[in-house]
């Protein structure tokens, strides 16, 4: 059965039994902060789990992209060196919101697996919670066991324990006992020898977990506790690429078709083949599994950067580069040439693989362009470590510099050290990435209180499109605690005026007034789960009474104004550069807007003033908002609309209209595109390949903007004795500057000439070696023309040049001969590292040509000192 029979099969028996069948959700997360990518099928479905919203049915069936690459969920050191283990894995999942329970989530996975897809009942295995003694005291999961006793001997039902069948979504929220199917797929004469359930849960390759089905009872409390849910909810969730490796009967899920097509295209691009070398199959399978997650993330709008899920997407992608590199021999780019057999393989089922796969590529190949360069300059400052170690073990300290702050592999620096004879401080490394990581976990920590419910059952409003203004009760609060902002709380009112954080629009922020005057300021407004969640720093007084709500109009109006002239930017940009432009981000605050769009080149000067002057024809013939709310999300792509990849939307969606410009925007918006005033680029530049990047300002920043040139054009003026033509008259100073800049340059040169004779009578002869320690006049360039212009006319030559170009600034500049730094070792980095700090400074460098700066021009003359100790 071909994977994507197996796909259809398993979404066609859950619509038979009356599942609403709906497409994977993004991968990447949208308003869940405790979450970067969506890592099992239940996330996309949270709110509903928490009571937070109310699904389309309550019975759902889907195949769900997910990402295990950071927190709780993290695969990926694992992935290549097993068979069965992804960074990116589809999720089939069958789920009930309050409808049934265990009874027929049991029946049907049995009846789906052993009737429909034909899987032997003699090689699987079932688990049940076999109970705990711990705080939770909880019981054994007798129901289900019973339940399994009608399908399978009891001889193959397991008790597991709480780390393997009690799944909870994290510290706090819905969680329950879970009852997990296993396969058995060894050979006969391998299970003759081993009894099947000893390698249940084992990490065996061949003995493996195919589906979950969690029984979601519980509530975890911020204390630790447990409650029951007033609603009992199924979540299931079976991996597909295992489920194929059962049904196409191969011992690897690489070996299924999921990645053979992929695998057979690394095999023709590097001239290797698959099932050969150990270590060429692991890096074969990481590239092939890499370039899955990485596509997948491209198509949903996230792209590799250095910050948050953009990182993790960087170093996923790297990981692939250099497993390529080292073990392919790959030292150009190729992974972005597996694109396109992923999408023909794919492209059926996730459409926006089609839809994205020139993107995807040109960001793929930009990236393993850009991390070649890095691997190559890491290469180089490798063999400086390697050449400034005393000892045969390198420093775990430098190692670390070299893997934080150039991003060059540990794993390829321990290689490059033990191919040539050399050991890496693997505890010391161990020690600089542990600090880090505390560093980072403590920055990041957070600690949330549970809430306080003040009104049950209230279903909170968002009236903010109509009002900035409304009477509200708090429902509910609770205490977030973190280093970055310190204690916090979290409000939930009945019905709110504060537009959350979303679509690229900064939250509201704004006050709350009680009858007797006290006010609290409202910080920050975001959605979590569907719940509108309001920040302070405290909490208000008169808790359960009625609150005055009020926005700040002022910053809204001017958020509303640059939010407005995004939807006006994007027509702007398909009109003139093309309907390939689609938006890739954007970022709306109160003082600018921020745009970000696919597009192949650098926009010219004349093409920035066509879209300024297309977007401003629109603000001047005043469009009116034409909004259309709750419409079916087809009647609205009908009308024009536009949709965004990776965005979620639901059944019915709200449509904003200014003109011809139509898009989907759960936004606020001017009424009338004359509120904005006028809209100035401020910058345009590349973000990646083939996405650029536009800043600009509109309204209150526009004036300020024009009013801070008028006068910075006055105070030119002025500086050029009122002239009424002060571009000429710059013009005049720039020519006047460069030939004045000109004589400059032949006074220096003809001022190294005459010192470049001068150094040669210097030179001192001192173990073979021409030396020379020494103050010279002149600039950086001009030094290291002189250093290199002597450098011509001598094979063993060590300089160390001092300069003071200012009263707290020292210089150093340090050149030895190629032939005499690889023969006997001197490293002119390291030279210019210690004796910088004699100026208070540092800097570094190749081992024949360094440079450092410091801050005491006195310590000077105990450099040129110091200088001679090297060759003695």
């Amino acid at each position: 059965m071909k994977s994507q029979e197996i796909r259809a099969t398993f979404l066609n028996f859950f619509q038979e039994k009356k599942h609403l069948v709906v497409p994977s959700a993004p991968m990447v997360t949208k308003d869940d902060p405790t979450l970067m990518f969506v890592n099992s099928g239940m996330a996309p479905f949270k709110e509903f789990f928490l009571g937070n919203g109310t699904p389309k049915k309550n019975r759902i069936a889907d195949s769900q992209k997910c990402l295990r690459v950071s927190g709780k969920h993290n695969d990926l050191e694992e992935v290549g060196y097993d068979t069965y283990h992804h960074t990116l894995f589809e999720m089939l999942g069958n789920w009930s919101f309050g409808d049934y329970f265990k009874k027929e989530a049991i029946a049907w996975a049995w009846e789906l697996l052993t009737e429909v897809y034909k899987i032997d009942k003699d090689i699987l295995y079932v688990t049940v919670f076999e109970g705990s003694d711990d705080a939770d005291n909880l019981k054994m999961d007798t129901e289900a066991y019973d339940i399994w006793k009608q399908y399978i001997s009891e001889d193959r039902i397991l008790k597991g324990n709480k780390k393997d069948n009690f799944w909870e979504m994290g510290e706090q929220g819905p969680c329950g006992p879970c009852s997990e199917i296993h396969v058995d797929i060894r050979s006969s004469e391998e299970k003759a020898k081993v009894d099947g359930k000893s390698l249940v849960n084992e990490d065996h390759p061949h003995v493996v977990e195919i589906w979950n089905l969690v029984f979601m009872q519980y509530n975890r409390k911020a204390n630790g506790s447990l409650e029951e849910l007033p609603n009992k909810h199924i979540d299931t969730g079976m991996g597909f690429e295992r489920l194929c490796m059962v049904l196409q009967d191969v011992q690897s899920n690489y070996d299924t078709d999921v990645f053979t097509p992929i695998i057979r295209e690394i095999e023709t691009i590097t001239n290797t083949k698959y099932g050969k070398n150990e270590k060429q199959d692991i890096a074969t399978r990481v590239i092939s599994d890499h370039v899955r997650a990485v596509a997948f993330s491209i198509a949903d709008g996230q792209l590799p950067s250095n910050t948050g899920a953009g990182y993790v997407i960087r170093r996923i992608l790297r990981r692939a580069v250099r497993y390529g590199f080292t073990f392919l021999n790959k030292k150009e780019p190729f992974i972005y040439r597996l694109v396109d057999v992923l999408t023909k393989k794919m492209g059926e089922a996730f459409p926006e693989l089609r839809a994205q796969k020139q993107l995807i590529e040109n960001v793929i190949k930009e990236e393993e362009t850009s991390f070649l360069r890095t691997l190559d300059q890491g290469l180089i400052l490798l063999d400086g470590i390697i050449a400034s170690s005393k000892t045969n073990k390198i420093s775990g300290e430098k190692a670390f510099e070299l893997y934080d702050t150039y991003g060059f592999p540990i794993d390829l620096t321990a290689l490059i050290l033990s191919e040539k004879g050399l050991t890496l401080d693997e505890k010391g490394f161990e020690v600089e990435l542990q600090k880090q990581k505390n560093r980072s976990r403590a920055a990041s920590e957070i600690s949330t209180d549970d809430w306080t419910v003040l009104v049950e059952d209230t279903e909170e409003e968002f009236i903010g499109y109509d009002s900035l203004e409304a009477k509200v009760k708090i429902t509910r609060y609770r205490k977030v605690t973190s280093k970055k902002d310190g204690e916090m709380y979290q409000l939930v009112f009945n019905l709110t005026p504060f537009y959350p954080e979303g679509g690229g629009q900064v939250g509201d922020k704004g006050y709350l007034e009680d009858a007797h005057g006290d006010v609290l300021y409202i910080l920050d407004t975001k959605k979590e789960n569907n719940v509108i969640i309001h920040y302070t720093k405290n909490l208000p007084k008169h808790i359960n009474e009625t609150f005055r709500a009020v926005v700040d109009s002022k910053q809204r109006y001017r958020t509303e104004c640059n939010h407005t002239a995004t939807h006006l930017l994007h027509q702007a940009l398909r009109e003139i550069l093309g309907t390939h432009v689609e938006q890739k981000g954007s970022a709306v605050h109160s003082k600018y807007l921020r745009f970000d769009f696919s597009h192949f080149s650098k926009l010219t000067v004349d093409e920035l003033r066509e879209i300024e002057n297309f977007v401003n024809r629109r603000i001047a013939g005043k469009l009116p908002l034409e909004e259309s709310r709750n419409i079916p999300m087809e009647q609205a792509i009908a009308n024009g609309a536009m949709a965004l990849f990776g965005e979620k939307y639901g059944d019915t969606v709200r449509a904003i209209k200014f003109g011809k410009s139509i898009e989907l925007c759960g936004g606020t918006h001017v009424k009338n595109t004359g509120d904005i005033w006028h809209f100035k680029i401020k910058s345009e530049g590349a973000v990646a390949a083939g996405i650029r990047r536009i800043e600009a300002i509109t309204n209150d920043a526009v004036k300020d903007f024009y009013f801070e040139n008028n006068r910075a054009l006055y105070e030119i003026r002025d500086l050029l004795n009122n002239t009424k033509e002060p571009v000429k008259a710059v013009k005049v100073l720039q020519d006047e500057n460069t030939a004045l800049k000109k004589q400059i340059e032949q006074l220096l040169k003809d001022k190294a000439q005459n010192l470049s004779g001068e150094i040669k009578n210097q030179l001192q002869e001192i173990n073979g070696v021409q030396f020379l320690a020494t103050k010279v006049d002149l600039d950086t360039n001009g030094i290291k023309n002189l250093a290199f212009g002597l450098g011509k006319e001598y094979q063993n030559l060590f300089l160390l040049f001092a300069s003071s170009p200012a009263k707290d600034k020292a210089l150093l500049t340090c050149y030895i001969s190629k032939e005499l730094a690889n023969e006997r070792g001197y490293n002119a980095g390291q030279v210019v590292r210690e004796l910088g700090k004699l100026i208070h400074g540092g800097g570094g460098g190749q081992n024949f040509f360094a440079t450092a700066g410091g801050k005491n021009p006195g310590g000077i003359p105990k450099v040129l000192e110091k200088a001679k100790d090297y060759l003695v």
